[in-house]
C-alpha cells in the first residue's frame, strides 16, 4: 500500500531555501544546538543525544502534518544556516486563553555566523505565507522570554500582536526562562495586509 501523505514542501525565498531535514544534517544541527550563543534564550544547550532526538521529532512532525520546522540553507551555498518553520504545539495544557485548536507556533534558530543579516525575517515570512496560504491555518502564535528583544522585535515586524504572557508548562517553577511573552497573528489579518 502506498503512503498517501504529501511529501514535505521545499520553499524558496530570495536568499534562502527552507527544506526538509536529512540525516546528514545531524552533526551541524547538533553543533548549533550546543552553541551557548544560539541557545542563550532557551532552557539549556542540547547534548548530542538530545539534539538527535529533537531532529527525529522534527522529521516525525513533517511526516504527520506535512509541515514543520525546516532546515535553512542559502541558495548556492552548502551548509546549515539554521531552522525556521511551523509546529503544532503538543503540550497537554495550553496556558493562555482562547488558543487555536490545536495551536501552531512559528519559530526560528540561526547559527551565529548568520545573525543580523535579515535571514530570520525572510524565513519567517516564507513560513507564514505557507501556513496562512496553502495550509489555511486560522492563527499562528510565537513566544519567547522577555529578554530576547531581537526575537520579539521580529515578531512585531511580522505584525504579530503581543497577547500577554504565560508560564511555560515544560519548565519548572522558578526556572529563569519559564515566563514567556506570547504573540499572535490571525490568518484574516494576514490576508488583509497587516504584513507589509
Amino acid at each position: 500500500m502506498s503512503d498517501s501523505r504529501p511529501a514535505p514542501a521545499t520553499l524558496d525565498g530570495p536568499r534562502l531555501r527552507l527544506r526538509p531535514w536529512r540525516d546528514d544534517d545531524r552533526e551541524a544541527f547538533a553543533a548549533m544546538n550546543a552553541d551557548p550563543i544560539v541557545m542563550r534564550y532557551f532552557a539549556a544547550p542540547l547534548a548530542r543525544a538530545e539534539s538527535d532526538l529533537f531532529l527525529t521529532r522534527l522529521q516525525d512532525h513533517f511526516a504527520t502534518h506535512g509541515f514543520g520546522f525546516w532546515a535553512l540553507e542559502l541558495h548556492g551555498r552548502p551548509g546549515l544556516v539554521g531552522l525556521c518553520g511551523l509546529a503544532r504545539i503538543s503540550w497537554d495544557h495550553i496556558p493562555w486563553e482562547n488558543p487555536a485548536d490545536p495551536p501552531v507556533e512559528i519559530g526560528w534558530r540561526l547559527n551565529p555566523a548568520f545573525h543580523r543579516l535579515g535571514l530570520a525575517e525572510e524565513a519567517a515570512r516564507i513560513a507564514l505565507a505557507h501556513g496562512f496560504g496553502p495550509r489555511g491555518l486560522p492563527e499562528i502564535v510565537a513566544f519567547t522570554v522577555p529578554d530576547n528583544v531581537r526575537s520579539w522585535g521580529l515578531m512585531e515586524r511580522l505584525t504579530m500582536r503581543r497577547a500577554g504572557g504565560f508560564e511555560h508548562p515544560r519548565l519548572p517553577e522558578g526556572h529563569p526562562k519559564r515566563h514567556q511573552l506570547l504573540y499572535r497573528l490571525r490568518r484574516q489579518d494576514w490576508i488583509d495586509g497587516r504584513i507589509p
